[in-house]
């Protein structure tokens, strides 16, 4: 007798080798056969056990709650949708998305380089986020251009170990990192529900199985969708206000970056020509403000205390070129309100890292450390993740602590592009109004 597997959209009782024939039939256009590639990755796994009545009730409720978010932002549409065509792509995506592969670190990647940092020998004070899987780059699926999916999936790992408001939303409730294919899915449902309309436009409001480059517009979208308070900040000199940095892999025209001194316009050559609704200029004055009005923070010139003084701009006056990116990081860091032991000169923040975009390509900043030099000198590390690099090794050069400074540390001599984007998640969920604004994606910029 057949094993039997249920449908994983009507729920029926099929013989488990007729399971991907009878899928294939509820999918009637083009656009929906797509997402056979996830059912057969349902065909091919082990037969499912009977839904009992208590599993049946959960999957119920599951998909009450489902279509309940989408519908806060899905009631009226103007491209010919209605909302329960979006409610049923996201019950369909829950259901079959999977799970990322990433090799996983027994020991906890974070807590392997919060040991080495302690074992340094430099005076220095250092600040790491909490928690974080890295995820690589793989010859089979993402070399090449995945590395923002990657970012993504970093961002991630770290919401759903500390931020239970956004794990109980994130991905659908799935609480895991899906790979890079349903995270495709995740973004063109974002793009459908209104989520950066103007981004969208650029893929033509289609990325699913594409090699496509995305970048912190796309990354921001895909979070708010979510309700997650995603923002964006760009660094760049003044003559590229008006330009900002979305997709890698474009490039600044080289004749005309010779004739700035002549006041020629900069052209941008590739998808740089997309360009952000709002965006608003603020001075490296006050750059250490932005979105932290009113927090604590720890200057980098002291030993972490229990201090109180307020986010200032003292350090950010005396700053230039791109170590005011590197005082931006410092002051998101060290925000008190999220650190844990700041008796330590190396202290754990539970703020989320940071998905960090330049031309050509995209890391995560997972920390910062500032070595104290003589004459009160600083210097600024930046503590970067590249998915470009193989978990493994990382692994092997902090558990030898040699080699991982290479692979992680980045000074601010390192910083040699002309602009650059970061994108944060402000703690909390959006609702109502809120949700609704934020799915115009704006930036703020500050001058280097």
């Amino acid at each position: 007798m057949d094993d039997f597997s249920s449908c994983p959209f009507c729920s029926l009782s099929v013989p488990y080798g007729e399971l991907e024939r009878h899928a294939n039939s509820h999918f009637e256009d083009e656009e929906a056969a797509k997402d056979m590639e996830l059912a057969r990755r349902i065909a091919i796994a082990p037969p499912s056990p009977p839904l009992t009545m208590v599993n049946q009730l959960e999957t119920d409720k599951l998909k009450e709650v489902i279509c309940h978010k989408a519908a806060e932002v899905d009631a009226t549409r103007c491209d010919g949708r209605t909302p329960s065509d979006v409610e049923d792509e996201i019950f369909h995506l829950v259901s079959l998305q999977t799970i990322s592969s990433f090799y996983k670190i027994e020991d906890g990647l974070m807590a392997l380089l919060k040991r080495c940092l302690e074992l340094e020998a430099e005076q220095s004070t250092c600040i790491l986020c909490s928690y974080l899987d890295h995820f690589q780059s793989t010859k089979s699926e993402d070399v090449g251009w995945g590395c923002g999916w990657r970012n993504i999936q970093m961002l991630g790992s770290h919401l759903l170990v500390e931020r239970q408001e956004a794990k109980e939303g994130l991905f659908g409730g799935s609480g895991f990192v899906p790979d890079i294919v349903s995270l495709q899915r995740w973004l063109e449902i974002a793009w459908k529900r209104g989520f950066d309309e103007v981004g969208s436009e650029h893929f033509n409001q289609k990325i699913y199985g594409s090699s496509s480059w995305i970048g912190t517009t796309e990354c921001a979208a895909l979070f708010r969708s979510f309700g997650l308070r995603a923002r964006i900040v760009d660094f760049g000199p003044k003559n590229l206000e008006s330009l900002f940095l979305s997709i890698p892999g474009s490039r600044i025209d080289s004749q005309s970056a010779g004739a700035r001194g002549k006041g020629n316009a900069v052209h941008i050559h590739g998808p740089m020509d997309r360009y952000l609704v709002k965006r608003k200029q603020i001075s490296p004055e006050v750059c250490s403000s932005i979105g932290y009005t009113g927090c604590s923070y720890i200057q980098p010139d002291q030993v972490l205390d229990s201090s109180n003084e307020n986010l200032g701009i003292s350090s950010a006056r005396s700053s230039k070129g791109q170590e005011v990116l590197t005082d931006w990081v410092w002051r998101y860091f060290s925000d008190k309100s999220f650190i844990n032991n700041c008796f330590s000169h190396v202290s754990i923040s539970r703020k989320p890292p940071l998905y960090f975009q330049h031309d050509g390509h995209s890391r995560t900043i997972v920390g910062i450390q500032v070595i104290h030099q003589p004459k009160g000198m600083q210097k600024y590390n930046l503590l970067v993740l590249d998915p470009a690099h193989r978990t493994a090794m990382l692994e092997r050069s902090l558990k030898r602590n040699a080699g991982w400074q290479k692979l992680i540390k980045r000074g601010v001599h390192t910083l040699k592009k002309p602009q650059y984007q970061l994108c944060y998640i402000d703690p909390g969920i959006a609702k109502g109004e809120e949700l609704e604004q934020l799915k115009t994606v704006d930036s703020v910029y500050i001058e280097i």
